[in-house]
């Protein structure tokens, strides 16, 4: 099976972000190491500029798009993290950015959307179809290049950089535990993964609440859900994309399944037994840990893949503290 994108583009890739950021840091974990009694790292993401994974897709994307032609405005439709991203990439070449939101989305993540200087605007709807809808109405514009994390073909290797990133820091690395949402994270470093390390498993998390990449990869083909109910925006996919289903179909030996309860709890060790903040879908691979779905190696690694998290939801997973 040839495996897209190749090693050499994510290797090309790697050098070219790395003049935008650093690589992030992979820490011991040691009271999950404890309470499993394996060796437990975290990959944390949330050290990026945005405060999240995405902006290593978003960078790398725009900037080759931008290789090809000249644009005037980069667009995405995003929960909030992806269009932080396309904010960041957007300010650092000199372009504006316009992001489409679904209503009443994560608080923190629209305030550093307008930090970043993009424009915003609301769909109405609850999740990402709405916004998608006028995403894509709005890019029929001349000028205008819509980013899509879903389906780009370039985003795919920025996130491919952390695989290559964690089996340098750490070569004996058996799994990697990660969250999935749109799936560009997973199968971005799944490829980087299996190219450089074929033992090395890979394990998808989604949340309870919004399973339709859950299902597909059980079933092999698109099973979308009529709702996503769940805490983890940044989980929150209904509807799959048929060749994306056939890239973690490939490239993913497992997916398990958190509830909302577990991916608070997940968020609370982080914080207090850890002292790494996450929020609900960067601490999904914690919570896959925390319930047994890690699988049988000795060395894990956990990508923490934001910590963009409201004040609410943080109430909610510390409670008094």
């Amino acid at each position: 099976m040839q495996v897209v994108p190749g090693i050499r583009t994510i290797r090309e890739a790697q050098k070219f972000l790395v003049k935008y950021f650093a690589p992030t840091r992979l820490i011991t974990a040691p009271f999950l190491s404890q309470t499993t009694g394996k060796s437990v790292y975290l990959k944390l993401e949330t050290e990026l500029p945005t405060g999240s994974f995405k902006v290593r897709g978003a960078v790398y994307a725009l900037a080759q798009r931008m290789n090809r032609g000249p644009v005037q405005e980069v667009i995405a439709c995003s929960t909030g993290n992806h269009g932080a991203a396309v904010a960041y990439a957007a300010k650092q070449f000199g372009i504006s950015a316009k992001i489409f939101l679904p209503t009443k989305c994560n608080p923190v993540k629209r305030e550093r959307i307008a930090a970043l200087g993009a424009a915003m605007v609301e769909s109405g709807g609850r999740d990402l179809a709405s916004a998608f809808t006028l995403a894509a109405e709005y890019a029929r514009q001349p000028g205008v290049f819509f980013l899509s994390d879903a389906t780009d073909e370039d985003l795919l290797v920025g996130p491919a950089t952390i695989g290559c990133e964690i089996l340098e820091q750490l070569p004996e690395t058996g799994v990697i535990v990660v969250p999935m949402g749109d799936t560009a994270l997973i199968r971005g470093i799944a490829a980087a993964a299996k190219q450089i390390a074929p033992q090395v498993k890979i394990t998808g998390v989604q949340a309870e609440g919004a399973p339709s990449y859950y299902l597909s990869w059980k079933e092999g083909k698109v099973v979308g859900t009529e709702t996503c109910d769940t805490i983890a925006d940044g989980l929150a996919t209904r509807t799959p994309v048929a060749a994306n289903v056939r890239g973690v179909k490939s490239l993913v030996d497992d997916v398990a399944l958190a509830s909302d309860e577990q991916l608070l709890q997940a968020i609370e060790t982080l914080l207090l037994q850890e002292h790494v903040l996450a929020e609900p879908a960067g601490a999904a691979s914690t919570a896959a840990l925390l319930n047994g779905n890690a699988g049988s190696s000795d060395h894990v690694v956990l990508v923490v893949s934001g910590a963009n998290i409201s004040r609410e939801v943080l109430r909610q997973a510390v409670g008094g503290v």
